[in-house]
């Protein structure tokens, strides 16, 4: 028997965690995926881990006997920067991990995206989110920002899970890079993009930005104005501590004031797989 994939919620009994859940539900019944719960308790909170236990046990019940769909659960000891990431990627059913956050407030602003620190050095994408989904049957329009970079073809395996299996379309929102160099590594890359969507039967659409600069800018503008439903980017290969204080440009868009759902993609992590859905497969 094939074993069923599992998407991973992030889990702290807030209205945050709440949001995760019911997006994580929304994908997961257009796709029969098992959702489980994963909380993270300090080491040194050895005294309150059987009643953190109990408590999660009742709300994985709950949730299972309200939606009526597989909900699982597991406490690990830790912090959320290392355990999330660790058991996500050691744990072979688990295909996405769909994040809270508040976005990006007080000493963050300072220090660095906490949900950030979370996803860097995950093999497996995270949904980030802040509100709850919208009342839709399906993910209807997710936006692909296409820039220079090489690493925009390894979140096109997720472009097209969206649109295989969500029935999304793709908006491919292309950079107005003026450099003759780098206008090709773009022209490149959306004609890589484009390769593989049509192979696959997925409906998209190409937009050019119109302003040059700040990209990120124009991606949220862009995807306010069609009210997308989801971002797909890849975290800065590389990340320093200085991205962290400075903003790399994923936290400005994670952290979006529109609130729109971001998945996040670390480079090298999922593009040696995508042979299952490539050629029309």
């Amino acid at each position: 028997m094939k074993e069923k994939k599992t998407i991973l919620v992030t889990w702290d009994f807030t209205e945050v965690s709440d949001n995760a859940f019911l997006h994580a539900l929304k994908i997961a019944r257009s796709v029969d995926n098992t959702i489980r719960l994963v909380h993270i308790v300090k080491a040194d909170e050895e005294s309150v881990l059987k009643e953190v236990k109990e408590k999660l046990k009742a709300k994985t019940e709950e949730l299972t006997k309200f939606h009526n769909i597989p909900v699982e659960s597991v406490l690990l000891k830790g912090t959320i920067f290392s355990e999330i990431s660790k058991y996500a990627s050691d744990n072979k059913d688990v295909v996405m991990v769909v994040m809270g956050t508040h976005g990006i407030k007080g000493k963050q602003k300072y220090f660095g995206s906490a949900a950030l620190k979370v996803i860097i050095g995950s093999t497996i994408p995270f949904v980030v989110v802040q509100n709850p989904p919208e009342e839709k049957e399906h993910f209807s329009d997710v936006v692909f920002p296409i820039d220079f970079k090489s690493e925009n073809k390894e979140k096109l395996f997720w472009a097209i899970y969206m649109g295989k299996y969500l029935n999304a379309k793709i908006h491919l929102f292309k950079s107005p890079v003026t450099d003759k160099s780098l206008s090709k590594k773009v022209k490149v890359n959306l004609n890589f993009a484009i390769r593989f969507l049509i192979q696959n039967n997925i409906d998209y659409e190409i937009h050019t930005s119109v302003k040059s600069g700040n990209f990120a800018k124009e991606v949220m503008s862009f995807s306010r104005e069609i009210k997308a439903d989801m971002i797909i980017i890849t975290t800065t290969k590389h990340i320093t501590f200085l991205d962290y204080i400075f903003g790399a440009p994923e936290q400005y868009i994670m952290a979006n004031a529109s609130r729109i759902p971001v998945m996040v993609v670390n480079p090298k992590a999922n593009f040696a797989n995508m042979g299952q859905f490539m050629f029309g497969r």
